[in-house]
């Protein structure tokens, strides 16, 4: 199955601010293959804190900061369980579904469902769904204006129905409310963890002299990161590939101008500038390449397994503070949602 990778992912990345994320990812797959049925997993701050999966079907904890919460609410995982189960089961017909809507009957397909919030040290405070199909976006949702944003035909008879109930109510209340509720929750079990500063290991370096001139950064906690590349002291931004933890140079750049790779992380005092002239070759690694560059970003299969569709970038939404407690069922909108008005219908 081409479409499923293992991948790590943060979209703290893309926000070089103070911010703290909770997201969650489901996947269903049409049974048939040598990978779960449903799998689901917790992220916070771009690391996981739960998974379950409808082989071993227990939501399980995969961090030890989480396991505080056992302390305050005994029935926690207990809980998880029940509710992933549930979703496990409307995900199962949900797959179904959406493959009637592109008149498919067989095959190996997949439905991706995404959603979270972040929460700003400002309290500016954002949310997000996002839905996929076979590696393709689906539908969206528009929390500013509480609608649904369908990028294939066969995507409006869902959005249709959830814009004629009260799904779509729901689940923005859900993402402005409830979901930073239960992000501040867990920034105070993980505090010690979730705001610990730590130091990017940056390297610079090159395969061979005809080959782009790479600049690396690894270690780093929290994940937001800049990354950038300087031409004689001014900012450059053509003939470069940008990617989350590193950034490219094309070696045509490099003669007659001085180039410096410029990290800025909030656990520097200032920003750290390398200079090109002081990168290394790595003689003898024929295979290296661009997607060799990739996999340093990517490989990590116990952290999470989930299928990667091509994904949007969601729109920034403010809310305002709501100013309640965090002392909430673990019901989720969305788990709650699906069991009681069917959103699995789609």
């Amino acid at each position: 199955l081409q479409q499923v990778i293992y991948m790590f992912i943060s979209f703290a990345a893309y926000i070089f601010t103070a911010t703290h994320s909770l997201q969650y990812f489901y996947t269903g797959v049409t049974p048939g293959i040598n990978f779960p049925e449903f799998t689901a997993v917790g992220m916070m701050d771009g690391g996981q804190f739960m998974y379950y999966n409808s082989n071993e079907r227990k939501a399980v904890p995969k961090t030890d900061w989480i396991k505080k919460i056992d302390g305050d609410d005994a029935e926690y995982w207990k809980r998880e369980t029940q509710i992933l189960q549930g979703t496990q089961e409307r995900f199962k017909v949900g797959v179904q579904t959406i493959m009637k809507h592109f008149n498919q009957t067989k095959g190996i397909h997949t439905v991706q469902y995404m959603y979270g919030c972040e929460l700003d040290d400002d309290k500016t405070r954002r949310g997000y769904e996002q839905n996929g199909y076979d590696g393709e976006d689906f539908l969206s949702l528009d929390l500013k204006t509480g609608t649904w944003i369908a990028t294939v035909p066969q995507a409006f008879i869902t959005k249709q129905k959830w814009e004629s109930g009260i799904v779509s109510m729901l689940k923005v209340a859900y993402l402005e409310n409830e979901c930073i509720k239960w992000l501040q929750k867990y920034v105070d079990y993980g505090r010690s963890v979730l705001e610990r500063k730590d130091r990017p290991e940056v390297s610079l370096f090159q395969k061979d002299s005809g080959s782009p001139v790479v600049c690396h950064a690894t270690g780093f906690f929290p994940k937001a990161v800049m990354i950038s590349w300087q031409k004689n002291g001014e900012d450059l931004n053509e003939d470069v590939e940008l990617r989350e933890t590193f950034c490219t140079l094309v070696p045509e750049e490099l003669k007659n101008n001085n180039y410096t790779c410029v990290v800025q992380h909030s656990s520097l005092e200032k920003e750290l500038v390398l200079k090109v002239s002081e990168r290394r070759v790595l003689p003898g690694r024929r295979d290296f390449n661009k997607n060799f560059l990739s996999t340093m970003i990517l490989l990590n299969s116990q952290v999470i397994q989930v299928l990667i569709w091509r994904m949007l970038r969601y729109k920034d939404v403010d809310a305002e503070d709501s100013g309640t407690g965090v002392k909430t069922s673990r019901c989720q909108m969305f788990h709650c949602l699906e069991k009681n008005v069917k959103v699995d219908n789609i």
